[in-house]
């Protein structure tokens, strides 16, 4: 679930913060562990800026337009106002009309990006925060844009991977479906008369044909709750974390899932690490990349951290590292670039990810098209059984 939070920050700001929780209090909760006063927290629902049926802000083409205009010698007000002017949708025009007004009342960029968080995450409004004290705006949003680039990268290749064997199971499953509602039934009336005559496989399968012809209706309706129970039952948030549970404790996946967010993990901290973000504060902003168990190692690695144990001595004592990741830590801080270094990991594991993606990827859709064949194929063989062997018996 989504919620805002209206807090108050170390500086005494008012501020409002968009995070993902399970409930209000681990949203609280997580208001605090960022060292916010938390004031009040709001469920916010799906709207035009969430998954739902409008489009999302699109800020990394946002960053890209805005870095060509800096380049070009436009001041930040001047960039944001010609992008203003060119935007034709009004979903959009409203947050960049928000920005602006903001910064024509003398708030800086990081503020004005805050009063919309429903655009502008935290990671992006922190990077762009320490961006304003070391004077590196350009730098700060050109990394931003290598870094969100990278991540998007990965996700379009996991979707990519996984939109084969998707149509594949929707079609057999719709195939499947066809011959067991549509197709059985008819042949279910003609074997009706000579039914004690069939092979046991081919008798129970006419024997569901005629019970799908005799209660059709009852059939639909209960398909229809039983969509609804699943939907409902699936919506509800302990379910997802259970189901999420289930899939870590899986010996071939859970390591990969792992690793896949112990890399996204690795490059979003060396990004912040890199804009100037101090480790503890860096470490606070991106807990909510992670699942909720490697979130709970994290907490415990953080206050290893600030009690003077090194980084990768913390990441390593709280399963948070690879043996990769460990020495490359080690490498960071004694050269003192621990952030490159981050970014580097996330490479490393992002690769070795790509490689097993697409190596399972070869190994099940040949398996996945095989065992829907085979369930096609066996109900049309157990129907057309019989004909074939009164065919032999008249030879």
């Amino acid at each position: 679930m989504n919620f805002q939070l209206k807090a108050l920050d170390d500086a005494g700001r008012f501020v409002t913060l968009a995070l993902s929780a399970s409930s209000v209090d681990e949203a609280e909760q997580l208001g605090r562990e960022r060292g916010l006063e938390v004031l009040a927290v709001e469920s916010v629902k799906a709207g035009w800026l969430h998954a739902g049926r409008h489009a999302k802000f699109p800020l990394l083409l946002f960053n890209q337009e805005m870095l060509a205009l800096m380049a070009a010698g436009l001041s930040i007000v001047e960039t944001l106002e010609t992008l203003l002017e060119k935007e034709q949708r009004s979903d959009y025009r409203t947050v960049l009309q928000q920005v602006v007004s903001c910064l024509h009342q003398g708030q800086n960029l990081s503020q004005a990006f805050e009063s919309q968080p429903q655009a502008f995450p935290a990671l992006y409004i922190a990077t762009v925060r320490a961006s304003e004290r070391s004077g590196n705006l350009q730098e700060s949003l050109q990394r931003y844009v290598s870094y969100q680039t990278q991540i998007d990268q990965m996700r379009k290749k996991l979707i990519a991977a996984a939109i084969y064997p998707t149509l594949l199971m929707l079609v057999g499953g719709l195939v499947v479906l066809f011959l067991l509602l549509y197709v059985v039934p008819k042949f279910g009336h003609i074997y009706a008369d000579n039914q004690a005559d069939l092979p046991l496989a081919s008798w129970l399968l006419m024997q569901w044909g005629v019970f799908v012809d005799a209660h059709a209706g009852l059939l639909a309706w209960l398909a229809l709750g039983s969509i609804a129970l699943i939907s409902l039952v699936l919506s509800r948030p302990e379910v997802r974390a259970a189901l999420r549970a289930l899939l870590w404790r899986l010996p071939f996946l859970g390591q990969r899932m792992r690793i896949y967010q112990l890399s996204r993990f690795y490059r979003t901290l060396g990004m912040l690490l890199d804009a100037g973000i101090p480790i503890l504060a860096a470490l606070d902003r991106v807990a909510g990349l992670l699942d909720q168990r490697l979130q709970q190692q994290l907490a415990q690695a953080r206050n290893a951290v600030r009690e003077g144990l090194p980084l990768s001595h913390a990441m390593e004592q709280n399963s948070l590292s690879t043996s990769v990741a460990l020495r490359l830590l080690r490498v960071g801080e004694r050269s003192g670039q621990i952030g490159q270094m981050m970014g580097r990991i996330a490479d490393f594991h992002e690769e070795e990810l790509n490689r097993w993606i697409e190596w399972a990827s070869r190994l099940f859709e040949p398996l996945l098209m095989t065992f829907i064949g085979i369930v096609i194929g066996g109900i049309v063989v157990l129907m057309y059984l019989p004909i074939f062997e009164l065919a032999g018996s008249l030879q």
